[in-house]
């Protein structure tokens, strides 16, 4: 298992927005194309946004954002992770923690000392026990925490 920045390995980019489109935006107004077509920068830039995936060799595994903004209630805090999802098959392995691992190691090489995550109240407790910090509760009907960059 690897992780790799999506710019090194683009033929993921449509996994990557097909996981990300199903599980978070399709009610949103917002097509499946346009989801797609926001990770064009992630694979043309040095910053933020950048795409994490997880695979073993062309397997998909599973992937996470560093992004300016996730939560339009609260544009001055950022950057996010955001959109992290692994596989179901690829679960409890530790990806979900290795691909944010990689998000903060991108945020401190952009010399950014702290990261922004947002989580359904159910989701929240995995946050929690993995070092973040719930700084708001039931914005949007999400929690908001925060993280040291490493």
């Amino acid at each position: 298992m690897r992780i790799s920045n999506l710019r090194d390995c683009p033929d993921f980019a449509d996994q990557i927005a097909d996981r990300g489109w199903h599980a978070w935006w399709t009610q949103s107004g917002v097509p499946l194309s346009a989801y797609r077509a926001g990770l064009e920068l992630m694979m043309s830039g040095e910053g933020i946004p950048v795409a994490f995936v997880a695979h073993d060799g062309a397997a998909y595994l599973g992937s996470a954002l560093l992004i300016d903004n996730d939560l339009d209630e609260r544009p001055h805090y950022g950057p996010w992770i955001a959109a992290l999802w692994v596989e179901p098959q690829a679960r409890r392995q530790g990806l979900a923690e290795a691909l944010i691992d990689a998000a903060r190691a991108q945020a401190k090489r952009l010399g950014i000392d702290l990261c922004y995550l947002c989580a359904t109240p159910e989701n929240s407790p995995y946050y929690e026990a993995r070092g973040f910090s719930r700084i708001e509760s039931d914005v949007a009907g999400v929690h908001i925490f925060t993280i040291a960059s490493t």
